[in-house]
């Protein structure tokens, strides 16, 4: 009776909670700590939406149980978005379900379509969900390159020529979670032939399609031809609309593959409360300025972060997407790896970071930045590391960037 469950025993350990109670302690010994570990958005919701949300929720008949699909209204929304957006005509009905967020749909699809010992093809490093929401299902997973570059493709080959049995879905996250790679649609149409050739699904994590910099919005894999026949895509409101409480979420795409979430679904949950619903319906169906200034502040945040960090000693590559920053270990503490590197920041420097490996074995040498904290306390978070580094300057990085 001591052993451990089995599906427990399939979970590594949370690396953050290796990493919370270091700050914990720290704060509680008064210490100011800067964290930009967590990808939790500090920006409060537009004023609108939580107007309708107050509006909504006076009325009592919003009080009772909703529907697990999401209320049509909101499906609906979802669809015009879609159909603004990236010119993909979906069906409300049989083409989009509403999630508690994309984690949560995520999983879930991943528990509609996996049985045990089917192999999946995740990227690594990726968003944990994506390999854990098969594993947790019974599933096996082999993992992918996370850049879509010139490598991917013969790597996605030689995964569905050697897997026994031959896998049943490939996971895309572009903006990538870590990393802020980002694909093009002929990358996409090229997935997107070879995996209607080889039978496989293709489930497209899109969380972070308007958080993006250099005025090129990512495209959705549902823009290639065909793809909806092979194809799920998840995206959510946390991030687009700064509601990353309200837990609302999007899978949209191949109908047999909605199904199969819908029906999982109705026997977990009655979905979000109907206000909430009400509300995201508001933000869809409203202006887009607000998410015009939520992408702007990101922006400029990643400005600072850049080229602050750079002055300090570290140099960072410049995302083009998502609110993150993937940066590499400085190379003198490069032989910690990422955890023990994480912990030696909060105790030297009050700077929390997350950890690479917390995102596969392959991002052991490199830290995740959020850009969750006002300008002003970034350039006091790369104050605060210069010292560790022991640098003066930076390492040729400092450029202007464009605006």
């Amino acid at each position: 009776m001591s052993e451990e469950f089995h599906r427990i025993r399939r979970l590594p350990p949370y690396v953050f909670e290796h990493i919370n109670p270091i700050k914990a302690k720290a704060r509680a010994e008064g210490v100011d700590i800067i964290d930009l570990g967590m990808g939790n958005p500090d920006l409060p919701t537009p004023d609108h939406i939580v107007k309708k949300l107050q509006e909504t929720v006076l009325d009592s008949r919003t009080h009772r149980y909703s529907s697990s699909k999401g209320i049509p209204g909101l499906r609906k929304a979802q669809a015009s978005y879609y159909g603004r957006r990236f010119g993909v005509k979906l069906n409300p009905d049989t083409q989009i379900v509403a999630t508690l967020g994309s984690k949560e749909g995520f999983a879930n699809m991943a528990q509609a379509i996996t049985a045990p010992g089917d192999v999946v093809l995740v990227p690594n490093p990726t968003y944990p969900i994506h390999s854990f929401g098969f594993i947790m299902s019974g599933g096996v997973v082999r993992s992918m390159p996370a850049d879509p570059n010139e490598d991917f493709m013969r790597s996605l080959d030689r995964a569905v020529r050697h897997s026994i049995p031959k896998p049943i879905a490939l996971v895309l996250n572009y903006p990538a979670n870590p990393t802020a790679y980002t694909a093009t649609l002929d990358f996409y149409a090229e997935v997107v032939k070879y995996c209607r050739d080889n039978d496989i699904f293709i489930l497209s994590d899109l969380a972070y399609s308007e958080i993006y910099f250099d005025d090129v919005p990512p495209p959705s894999v549902l823009q290639v031809p065909g793809a909806i026949d092979i194809t799920v895509e998840f995206t959510s409101m946390s991030k687009t609309y700064s509601m990353p409480g309200w837990r609302v979420g999007f899978a949209v795409g191949n109908e047999r593959l909605i199904a199969a979430l819908a029906r999982v679904k109705s026997y977990l949950d009655y979905g979000a409360f109907t206000p909430v619903q009400v509300a995201a319906t508001a933000a869809l169906n409203g202006p887009d300025d607000v998410i015009e200034d939520i992408r702007r502040i990101y922006k400029m945040r990643r400005d600072v972060m850049v080229e602050s960090f750079a002055r300090s000693g570290w140099d960072i590559p410049v995302p083009k997407a998502t609110m993150f920053a993937w940066a590499p270990i400085p190379p003198q503490f490069a032989h910690l790896g990422s955890l023990e590197f994480a912990k030696l920041l909060i105790r030297e420097t009050g700077v929390g970071v997350a950890p690479g490996v917390g995102f596969g074995e392959y991002g052991d040498q490199y830290i995740r930045l959020a850009f969750v904290e006002n300008e002003q306390r970034i350039r006091q978070a790369a104050r605060n590391i210069k010292k560790l580094l022991g640098s003066k300057s930076g390492t040729g990085n400092v450029v202007p960037l464009a605006g």
